[in-house]
Formats: structure tokens, C-alpha cells, sequence
């Protein structure tokens, strides 16, 4: 999740979302965040060759979603659990972007300041003036 340079979390937010945006993507996130499971656990749970499964599981690692551990004792297994930080990260992100508060606050806003520039352009300046923090009296004109 860094932000090295402006258009990187934008970057990293489209790879996220293009990796959840798979049906099969996210029914094997789904899965894992039931639990930490091996490679042929869910192949098995989610009826998926195991190349489909080896592909989908590798774009979400790229995006940071899902880690990947090889067992100490025989490397041919595969353990894979989600990233807890990335989906406290994602879920806290998601949870701000689709928070109802900020499309019923901007819809208001529009609204009121469409209703008053209709009927009373003076008091839509001042209102704009003072939410400027312009220093001029509210009641001088313009």
C-alpha cells in the first residue's frame, strides 16, 4: 500500500479491484478468509483444476491480497491465507469511498446552494465568501 508517486494508489486500488472483479478470484478469497488452507484444499472445496486455481491465486498475491508460506517439512505444499493488514486496509478504504454520509452531504450541499443561487445570487456569494473565510462583511455588496 505505498504511495510512492500520485497515480500509485490509484494504480494499486484499480489492481485490487480487478483482482476481486473475477468471480472465481473472489470465491477463492472468500474461502480464505475462512482460514488459511493448502493449494489442494481448495481445489477440492471450490471445484477448480489446479493450473485455474495456481493463476488465480497468483494475481491476487500481486495485488497484496493473499500470502503465500511453503510447508517447513515438505515444500511441494502450498499454504494460503489472506493479508490481514491489506483487508483492514481495503475494508477501512471501501468503507469511507461507499460511506452514505458523504453522497447525502454533497446531494444537500448541491441542493441548497442550486436553491439559493436561483432565487438569491447576493446570499449565495456571501455564503461562498464565508466559507472562503473571506474577511468581508457578509451584508456588504458586491
Amino acid at each position: 500500500m505505498s504511495t510512492s508517486k500520485p497515480d500509485s494508489s490509484l494504480d494499486e486500488t484499480a489492481a485490487v479491484l480487478k483482482a476481486l472483479g473475477d468471480p472465481n478470484r473472489l470465491r477463492i478469497f472468500a474461502q480464505l478468509m475462512k482460514g488459511d488452507t493448502c493449494n489442494c484444499e481448495l481445489v477440492a472445496q471450490l471445484q477448480l483444476p489446479a493450473n485455474l486455481l495456481s493463476h488465480h491465486l497468483r494475481v491476487l498475491s500481486q495485488a497484496g491480497l493473499v500470502n503465500a508460506r511453503r510447508d517447513r517439512i515438505d515444500g511441494r505444499w502450498v499454504y494460503y491465507s489472506v493479508n490481514r493488514a491489506a483487508v483492514a486496509h481495503w475494508q477501512a478504504w471501501l468503507a469511507t469511498l461507499l460511506d452514505p454520509a458523504r453522497l447525502a452531504q454533497g446531494s444537500y450541499v448541491r441542493l441548497l446552494v442550486r436553491s439559493i443561487a436561483e432565487r438569491d445570487a447576493p446570499t449565495l456569494r456571501a455564503l461562498v465568501a464565508l466559507a472562503a473565510g473571506s474577511s468581508r462583511s457578509i451584508s456588504s455588496p458586491r
